[in-house]
This record gives structure tokens, C-alpha cells and sequence, in this order.
């Protein structure tokens, strides 16, 4: 069991990581701060595993708490601005977290602590190599799904359907964060509306890929070049 505390001014804010720390089972919240004075009193005295930390912060901001904060544990930052990642990481934090984010995605970046705890070196490839399962929001449910079982994934619009073994699954993220999560080692991107599980191809004709469920996908012409050197020998 770790344990964390928030560091975060908005109550909305607060109530998701809050629901988000207590559904992933393996994070014991210590604390909830809406200052970082306050969170460094307590961190004065009490050891902690991981900080959720917002930016925007009224007194000290986030970047601030950390160039001061010593014996710093593990920081997952939480904030609605990109323009910080660059110094965040310079700054050695594990993950940077862009409101609105998921329970999925928040479940990678604590991934990313535990693996690190364990002495394993965590860029995103090795991180990706480590997953097995992969939970999705549904409703007021997460439905825990296995990465091997998933047969394609298909943008559409603002979401995504991902395919396992002849069931729909509707996701908000974007085709772009399953490129990122799901790697390129088992997952292929062949059109600018599909990645597909190589495992789960049973043939390739012409500009068409034939999946083991049955469906045949396009093979998009900007993709075609880097799937057949990459996969058809």
C-alpha cells in the first residue's frame, strides 16, 4: 500500500482524485491540501510515497513547491496547462496528468510509482511491455479489459470503439493516447481511424487487412509503406 496526498485548490478537483485514489485499491490518501504551505507543514513530519500536485496554486505554485520541497517523494502533477510539461520533467517528476484526465490514465501514472519503486526503469516503453489490462469508464463503472483479447480499436468522432471478441466498448480517449498506451510492438496503426492487434490478423490482401473476428479493415495509404516493412516479410 502507498500512500499520497493532494495538493490541489479546487474542490471538483479534489473529489475526483479522491474517488480516482479510493477505486484503484493500492493508495491509502493521507492528506488534501488546497495550499502548498500547508502541505509542506505536514511533509515536515510525515513521510508520503506520492503528491498529487496542481500548477496553479494560490501563494507558492506547483513548480515553485518543488524546486523548494527537500526529500521529495515520487510527483504526479494534475493541471489543465500543457505549456509546464517540459519544466515538470526537468524537474524529474513521474508523470504529468492534463485535466480532464481518466481513471485510466491516472491508473498508468501511479503504474509508473509502483514500477519505479520496484527498480524498473519506467519510459513509456517499458511501462507499455509491463501492462496486461486495461480499465475503461462506462457510465459510473470501470470495465477491466485484456490487452491480448482486443482486436482493433476504431476512432469515431470525439471517442473510440475498441473491439474484443465481437463486443463494442466505447471510450473518451483519443485514438491518439491508445497509440501511446497500448505501444508499438503489438498494436499497429493502418489507417488514420484504426490500430489493430497484430496477433489477431489472419490475412492481408491488396489494401485490406482480414481480422480473425471477421471484419476487414482499410489499410490507409499514408500507413501502408511502414506496416508492410515493419510486418509483411
Amino acid at each position: 500500500m502507498m500512500t499520497c496526498i493532494i495538493i490541489e485548490d479546487q474542490p471538483p478537483a479534489q473529489r475526483i482524485l479522491k474517488k480516482f485514489i479510493e477505486d484503484i485499491g493500492s493508495l491509502k490518501l493521507e492528506g488534501t491540501f488546497s495550499e502548498a504551505p500547508q502541505a509542506m507543514d505536514f511533509l515536515s513530519s510525515n513521510h508520503v510515497d506520492i503528491i498529487f500536485l496542481d500548477i496553479h496554486l494560490p501563494k507558492i505554485s506547483g513548480i515553485d513547491f518543488l524546486k523548494i520541497l527537500p526529500n521529495r517523494p515520487s510527483i504526479i502533477l494534475t493541471t489543465a496547462f500543457s505549456e509546464y510539461a517540459l519544466e515538470s520533467y526537468e524537474l524529474n517528476v513521474v508523470d504529468y496528468l492534463l485535466k480532464p484526465f481518466s481513471f485510466q490514465r491516472f491508473v498508468q501514472a501511479v503504474n509508473k510509482v509502483q514500477l519505479k519503486g520496484k527498480g524498473i526503469v519506467t519510459d513509456n516503453s517499458e511501462a507499455i511491455n509491463q501492462r496486461t489490462e486495461v480499465f475503461i469508464k462506462s457510465g459510473y463503472d470501470h470495465i477491466k479489459l485484456v490487452i491480448s483479447d482486443i482486436h482493433y480499436i476504431k476512432s469515431d468522432a470525439d471517442y473510440t470503439e475498441i473491439f474484443v471478441d465481437g463486443k463494442r466498448h466505447i471510450s473518451s480517449e483519443p485514438l491518439r493516447f491508445w497509440i501511446e498506451y497500448l505501444g508499438k510492438k503489438q498494436f499497429v496503426r493502418i489507417h488514420k481511424s484504426y490500430i489493430v492487434n497484430t496477433s489477431k490478423i489472419n490475412k492481408v490482401s491488396g489494401n485490406q487487412v482480414y481480422m480473425t473476428s471477421g471484419e476487414n479493415l482499410p489499410i490507409g495509404r499514408a500507413y501502408k509503406d511502414q506496416f508492410s516493412e515493419r510486418f509483411l516479410k
